[in-house]
């Protein structure tokens, strides 16, 4: 029973820190959500919206690499494993990376000031031809450029606490960078306006500042684990290399990665005005389940993996990995059945009012349901492409990512021009299912592992749950809910709704068996 003991005790360890990391996100997304909200209103699906989501894709899509990308997932396993053999080698190896982050960050920060209206030109050729757009983008860019260190640096100290198990602090910074971002929003347009400024650079100052924020909230649990600066530093060390060569490599992806992200936004900003936007609302909403589920999850078990893995407890390692898996599925389908089902009513909830109008709310929630047909495959994307990082098999993910994004490109170039700007939400989802079925081919292959690892009646029950609660969600809304009702009628119709569903899925999933299957990991058996 000992074998059991400590297979139930990984499972609960995994749940455990997937909820605290859930948890906090869950606070972080609905202030998202909140900044979204006030975003609208103030802005609506206008050409300052639009500026600012272009200004801001360029310093964010380099935080892909520096931050939640390639640098994340090659830092994590060696601090992971240099940690558990000498933890004096582990700080200062964690210091040397901070100032080569920090150098690095800061070069590239310089380069985005200097040639700010080349890289408008470029991601938004659209702009040249309305001045004042083009004005206003490249002075956004120039102000929120210093973001990528701050945030780069953040997640540094993140992937620290989350290789010592701390998940809920770290996790719960960016909620603050969010309620610093609707802070400027709503205070510093008539300030700035009062100065003869652009009201969208009240969106700027608060990115920058909510970068501040978020890497300042960090650093004392850094001082107070043990962390703090040490030296000698050493940026030739065989531990540094490793990282840098695992980053080099996921370079590679992160660059297709961009490319995709440019002749996305090129062509976005090449159909109708206010296309950028609804992309950008319908993806936000699509990411709200990715945050707050998919990524905790996916941190989890990347540390837990990695921690068995370097311990050399494979099958523990598996375990936590299948555990993951199945995790994800069972709650990304449902999230799939009931924000499909309820794509309108939630749009309109959330963001319809002042300057967004209905014809945004329909058009922001067909990106949304496009985008939603791969959000399964997206979640189980952020497990498995770490875990080859944890494995040292970094080119594996990358090259598979390439060849994804080769597809995505494709689709999109050949499909937005006849039907439309939802086009590039649905390339991004098949280019997701292409990319995670590959990889679980191969973490198959390397791993042994069975076929029923992936595709087992658990899963088809999962599936079949989600289906009913799809079919339900969307009779009821059809049933009960009007958009012309008064706001908090509708409000608490969504929300009977939404909970209807998920009885409806719990309720089916029960009915099927399953509660056998999750009551082990809720009840603590006693020890034969």
């Amino acid at each position: 029973m000992d074998h059991l003991e400590t297979k139930r005790k990984n499972t609960i360890s995994l749940l455990l820190s997937s909820l605290k990391m859930a948890v906090a996100t869950l606070l972080s997304r609905i202030l998202g959500l909140v900044r979204e909200q006030v975003m609208a209103y103030m802005f609506g699906a206008s050409g300052v919206t639009d500026a600012f989501l272009v200004a801001y894709r360029i310093p964010n899509m380099l935080r892909d690499l520096f931050a939640e990308g390639a640098f994340s997932a090659a830092f994590v396993p060696i601090f992971t494993e240099v940690r558990l053999k000498d933890p004096a080698q582990a700080r200062r190896m964690l210091w040397t990376l901070v100032i080569l982050l920090g150098f690095i960050t800061l070069c590239i920060v310089a380069g985005m000031i200097y040639f700010a209206p080349e890289l408008v030109s470029v991601f938004a050729p659209r702009f040249v031809e309305n001045p004042e757009k083009f004005q206003i983008t490249v002075t956004l860019i120039r102000l929120m450029s210093p973001f990528l260190t701050l945030v780069s640096l953040a997640a540094l100290m993140m992937g620290v606490l989350n290789s010592i198990k701390i998940f809920f602090v770290p996790s719960l910074a960016p909620a603050l960078y969010n309620i610093v971002m609707i802070a400027s929003m709503v205070l510093l347009p008539q300030l700035l306006v009062s100065y003869n400024l652009h009201i969208a650079i009240s969106m700027g100052i608060g990115v920058v500042l909510g970068g501040v924020v978020q890497l300042a909230v960090q650093l004392p649990l850094i001082f107070l684990r043990g962390y703090g600066p040490t030296g000698p530093l050493n940026f030739s060390s065989v531990n540094i290399r490793r990282i840098i060569n695992r980053v080099g490599v996921g370079t590679i992806g992160i660059a297709a990665t961009q490319i995709n992200i440019l002749i996305n936004t090129v062509l976005a900003t090449s159909t109708v005005v206010g296309a950028v936007s609804w992309l950008s609302y319908g993806f936000r909403l699509f990411q709200f389940p990715v945050g707050i589920l998919g990524v905790s999850i996916a941190g989890s078990n990347l540390v837990h993996f990695s921690e068995l893995w370097k311990k050399g407890d494979y099958g523990q390692a598996k375990e936590t990995l299948r555990n993951s898996y199945a995790i994800s599925f069972a709650v990304m389908l449902p999230a799939l059945a009931l924000l499909f089902a309820l794509s309108n009513e939630t749009i309109h909830l959330i963001y319809e009012r002042g300057r967004f109008s209905s014809h945004d709310t329909m058009m922001a929630a067909k990106a949304m349901r496009y985008y939603l047909v791969g959000l399964p495959f997206y979640g189980l994307y952020k497990i498995f492409s770490p875990t080859f990082y944890a494995l040292d098999m970094p080119r594996v993910p990358v090259t598979i990512s390439v060849i994804s994004i080769v597809l995505n490109i494709t689709f999109s170039v050949v499909m937005t021009p006849i039907y439309g700007f939802h086009m590039l939400a649905l390339g991004i989802s098949i280019s997701m299912m292409f990319n995670t079925s590959l990889q679980s081919w191969y973490l198959r292959k390397v791993l042994a592992l069975p076929v029923t690892f992936f595709i087992n009646r658990q899963l088809g029950k999962v599936v079949v749950s989600s289906v009913a609660t799809l079919f339900l969600a969307k009779w009821l809304a059809i049933s009960w809910f009007s958009f012309s009702d008064p706001f908090l009628q509708k409000v608490l119709i969504f929300s009977v709704i939404g909970i209807l569903g998920a009885a409806c899925y719990l309720g089916a999933m029960v009915a099927l068996g399953e509660w056998k299957t999750v009551k082990p990991l809720l009840i603590k058996r006693k020890r034969q």
